[in-house]
């Protein structure tokens, strides 16, 4: 392992694909910032954490091009997958300024299902054996994630740089429609308009109320469990009334779960089980209406589809393809 992570490979001079898709992100985000400039709460300092990051990108392959090898490559990859826990809650202070359509979304569930899913699925099944396997399920989306990303860096490094674009171009397609289209989810919604309400099936417009409220629902459950804990404290600190429909969660992991199938099967078929309790785990813990998850699911064929078309025809670079 430590003999591939400092081999040296050809240092190629242009961005990778995932750093040019984070910087065209990055550029189409502040044009909208310039455009919202008045209506945002802090426009200034958005625009300044944009600067650092795309200066931080350029660091990173001067960095890569005094010590070119597959651990820089690696750094420089995973810094744009890590700058994704920005890129979610930053989608909520562009949709805070918009009226929230939550209202719609829980009169579609109400209208296809009779009920509200996500309050049925967590009230019937309430134990310590339900509760915690689906809060390690949502636990283990980003594990998840970097397993499928690790098992292409040390055994497939040839599509490692396909891999990352893909993922990163995904989570940014879901982003960009969560800019635009504000819906929040159950865990933002019901309490905002009162669960009186939600178990009469009425399900009124709140206009800009997340704009100033971004109180969520504590998780239903066994409250006790280890993973029940670090699901409410990883969404105490990163949540946002934002990204409900549809699901990234379960969009961008089916994508993972593509690629594990591609890359190897004995892979797929180990993570799939939390794969399946993490799709589960959107709805049970009322982060998500069902349709969100269902149009999570039903979207990743296409986003990935996208994503590839993008890669194979724009954004090859030299240093990968010197290795096919």
């Amino acid at each position: 392992m430590a003999v591939k992570l400092f081999e040296r490979i050809d240092s190629g001079k242009s961005l990778f694909a995932v750093e040019t898709i984070s910087l065209i992100y990055n550029a189409l985000t502040s044009i909208m910032i310039l455009f919202l400039y008045a209506d945002l709460h802090h426009p200034g300092m958005m625009l300044l954490e944009r600067l650092e990051m795309a200066v931080s990108t350029f660091l990173l392959i001067g960095l890569y091009q005094a010590f070119p090898c597959r651990l820089t490559v690696f750094i420089r990859m995973i810094f744009q997958m890590a700058l994704l826990t920005y890129w979610y809650p930053d989608t909520f202070e562009f949709n805070r300024i918009f009226p929230n359509l939550d209202h719609l979304f829980a009169r579609a569930e109400q209208f296809l299902f009779g009920c509200q899913p996500a309050v049925e699925f967590c009230k019937h099944y309430p134990s310590v054996w339900f509760s915690e396997p689906f809060n390690m399920g949502y636990v283990f989306y980003y594990p998840l994630l970097l397993i499928v990303t690790l098992y292409y860096f040390f055994n497939r490094f040839e599509w490692f740089e396909k891999i990352c674009f893909v993922l990163v171009t995904s989570f940014f397609i879901y982003y960009f429609i969560y800019i635009i289209l504000p819906v929040a989810g159950p865990q933002f919604y019901f309490p905002a308009i009162g669960m009186d309400k939600v178990n009469a099936g009425i399900f009124p417009a709140i206009g800009d109320y997340f704009n100033t409220n971004d109180y969520l629902i504590p998780g239903p459950g066994y409250d006790q469990g280890i993973f029940f804990n670090l699901v409410e404290a990883s969404q105490e600190i990163g949540e946002r009334p934002t990204a409900a429909f549809p699901s990234s969660h379960v969009g961008v992991s089916t994508i993972a779960m593509i690629m594990a199938w591609r890359a190897n099967r004995k892979l797929f078929y180990v993570l799939f089980p939390f794969y399946l309790l993490l799709c589960g785990a959107t709805v049970y813990i009322q982060a998500h209406y069902l349709i969100d998850a269902i149009a999570g699911f039903l979207s990743a064929f296409l986003v990935y589809r996208i994503a590839m078309t993008m890669y194979e025809k724009w954004f090859i670079s030299p240093v990968f393809r010197s290795l096919r």
